[in-house]
């Protein structure tokens, strides 16, 4: 998933909660659902979506069920900016039937208004990877299910085999064997590392593995409780760790975004790039014949404790009051057979949520152990109230490099943020 990185605004989030509160589904709605079926009048469904690199993929999805089910038409939408898109919808009470997003603190917010279906009993569950029907649901922190998992991605370190390969260079391990592989491409004349930090939402990718690995998720928890502080040793060893990558970016690093690092790295101008699975078929269209590999950023010397970050990026769910409940099951149902997630997760290089589906791309191989092995962990921002706006204080601790000042600001910014609850 291109990890967004928008705000929950509060007048927005109080107005969805009389949106998802007050407007329970009637019986006239549910009886005038179930006549437009029985006359054989086509059945209108919105599908809003916030993947922008993902529109061709669910076009095709939909054309494929539309066409299989000439009584219902699935139209998709995908604006710039979904999120927020999303919740100025909610606050109108303009609810889309179905809605597709990362698992993200929005997700978490919207659900909590009493939004969204409540798949906790749904047979579909049965064949979901419960890995991410737990990570759903301690996400929202409750037993109820407000979405199903569709696919999932991963995070790290994307790298140039064949650039590898010419400075006899080996994945790392750990966070030294990382470092020192940097240096070595910097030895040679050569990038280690494109930095995109004019677009603040990827300063998060690096922040998640070190934040993960470091601190471990349940810091969040404990942070919402009042039990930890970001000025704490083990966070300020994250913010440590986040300058020491930029000794071994590109000079104009501040300067770039996600499309020039997409392009930079397919015309071979670093060795490697931190990013998500989801930006591969974006290298690919630049640079097809690229040989490249996507390996577990190491946070840590300890081997065991560097997971891959990997989190929901595409779940399902339906509007609470849809007037069409049955035909947007039917479309969530198409959408989970394991020969539609194979095509989708082919396309854009991610996993599936959906059991026996798996992803054989050469390029993601390096991952497949840990996912085997269960070493994977959520991404640490899913769990960073969105008003904190965790990736503009980043940007700007890479910036201006004041540790105290960052630390600060975090703490400032959530206290800020749940005293408004």
């Amino acid at each position: 998933m291109k990890k967004t990185a928008t705000t929950i605004v509060s007048s927005v989030l109080a107005l969805s909660v009389i949106a998802g509160c007050g407007g329970a589904k009637t019986n006239n709605e549910a009886s005038s659902s179930q006549a437009d079926a029985g006359k054989g009048e086509k059945v209108k469904l919105e599908f809003f979506q916030n993947k922008t690199e993902a529109k061709a993929s669910f076009d095709e999805l939909i054309k494929k069920f539309n066409d299989a089910n000439p009584n219902i038409t699935v139209t998709q939408v995908n604006p710039p900016d979904a999120e927020t898109v999303l919740k100025t919808r909610v606050a109108k009470k303009d609810v889309p039937d179905i809605i597709g997003l990362g698992a993200t603190d929005t997700f978490a917010q919207l659900s909590k208004s009493g939004l969204f279906a409540d798949f906790s009993n749904d047979a579909l569950v049965s064949n979901i990877q419960p890995s991410y029907v737990n990570m759903l649901k301690k996400l929202t922190g409750t037993d109820q299910l407000y979405g199903i998992p569709f696919t999932a991605n991963a995070s790290g370190v994307i790298y140039n085999k064949t650039m590898f390969k010419e400075l006899g260079l080996t994945i790392p391990k750990t966070w030294d064997e990382l470092i020192a592989t940097a240096q070595k491409v910097k030895d040679a004349g050569k990038t280690p590392f494109y930095l995109t930090i004019k677009d603040s939402w990827t300063v998060m990718v690096p922040f998640n593995s070190l934040s993960t690995d470091i601190l471990g998720i349940d810091f969040y928890e404990k942070r919402a409780q009042g039990a930890v502080k970001f000025d704490s040793a083990e966070f300020r060893e994250v913010a440590d760790k986040q300058l020491k990558l930029l000794d071994f970016g590109q000079k104009d690093m501040m300067g770039k975004g996600y499309n020039d690092g997409n392009t930079a790295f397919a015309k071979g101008e670093s060795a490697m790039y931190l990013q998500g699975v989801w930006a591969i078929p974006e290298i690919k269209k630049a640079n097809p014949n690229i040989d490249l590999g996507v390996f577990t950023l190491p946070a840590t010397n300890d081997p065991a404790k560097n997971k891959v970050i990997s989190g929901v990026d595409t779940l399902l769910t339906i509007s609470k009051n849809s007037k069409h409940p049955e035909e947007a099951k039917k479309f969530i149902e198409f959408m989970l057979k394991p020969e539609n997630v194979q095509t989708y997760i082919d396309e854009q290089k991610a996993f599936s949520a959906v059991k026996n589906v798996n992803q054989t791309d050469d390029s993601v191989q390096d991952l497949n152990a840990s996912f085997a092995s269960g070493a994977i962990e959520d991404f640490s921002d899913h769990y960073i109230p969105g008003a904190v706006k965790a990736d503009t204080i980043i940007q700007s601790y890479l910036q201006k490099k004041d540790v105290d000042a960052y630390v600060k600001q975090f703490d400032t910014e959530w206290d800020k943020v749940a005293s408004r609850k």
